[in-house]
This record gives C-alpha cells, sequence and structure tokens, in this order.
C-alpha cells in the first residue's frame, strides 16, 4: 500500500499578508489562522458568490473563533464579533483562528473571503472534493 500526500488528498494550504478568497464549490471547510507580532489583527470576513449575481456581503463567524499567543501558551475563545474579528491590543494574543463551513453561507453564496489588515493569514481547506493529488491543484488560490 502506498503512502497517501496529505496536500490535495486532505487540505491545500494558502498563506497572504493581505487577502484570501477561498472558493467552497469543491471544498467543505476553510480554516482560517492570522499572526501580527504587536496583536492588533483585524480580520474581515465576507461571503462572495461566483457567478457574480449577488453582490459580497459580510459573513458573521457564527462558530467561536479562538485566540492565542504565537509561541506557546493556550487557545482561548474570543468573543464573537460579527463579520469582523479583532484582537484590539492584546500584548499577550498575537494570533486567531476560525473556520467557515460552506454549509454556513447564505443561498446564492460559494465562496469566502478573508482580508487581514496587517500580518499574515493563512487558510487551511479541507474536505475537498473530489480529493486530488497534489500535483494536480490548479493553483494554491483555488479550493
Amino acid at each position: 500500500m502506498g503512502y497517501r500526500v496529505p496536500l490535495g488528498a486532505d487540505f491545500n494550504l494558502i498563506l497572504s499578508a493581505d487577502t484570501i478568497t477561498v472558493w467552497l464549490t469543491r471544498a467543505t471547510t476553510v480554516t482560517f489562522g492570522s499572526f501580527e507580532a504587536d496583536g492588533t489583527t483585524i480580520v474581515t470576513i465576507t461571503e462572495l458568490d461566483s457567478t457574480g449575481t449577488n453582490s459580497e456581503q459580510a459573513l458573521d463567524v457564527t462558530n467561536a473563533p479562538f485566540k492565542g499567543p504565537g509561541v506557546g501558551g493556550t487557545w482561548t475563545a474570543l468573543a464573537e464579533q460579527d463579520d469582523t474579528l479583532d484582537l484590539g491590543a492584546d500584548a499577550t494574543n498575537d494570533s486567531m483562528v476560525f473556520s467557515v463551513h460552506a454549509t454556513q453561507l447564505s443561498d446564492g453564496y460559494d465562496g469566502v473571503q478573508a482580508t487581514i489588515d496587517g500580518g499574515y493569514i493563512v487558510a487551511i481547506i479541507t474536505g475537498l472534493t473530489p480529493e486530488r493529488d497534489a500535483a494536480s491543484l490548479a493553483s494554491s488560490i483555488v479550493a
């Protein structure tokens, strides 16, 4: 039995210093993680329509987002803040993580966009449908 490479079979990954758009037409979930050394990160989340019929709109993060220090420590719940997650000037916690499931999107919407005001953001796309070889992923920005 051969070794299965997780990239493409289990997940895809995107790293950005600005905005990440993930289409959930061929995946079930995207988990975003952010980091900014001074703990002043603000991430704004919107949902998109790949057909262009509907205008982009704010997407409230109903799954409990979490915050934590960049190194060591533990994750703690971040109070729900609707479509904008803000660490404020948190001297201890400079990272946050939250997930969006395709089933959370409004009717007619199939994409999620996360925009960070500084620092870095990563998207881990899971539940790829269908699974594919890593070399077969169209690009790092296509779920």
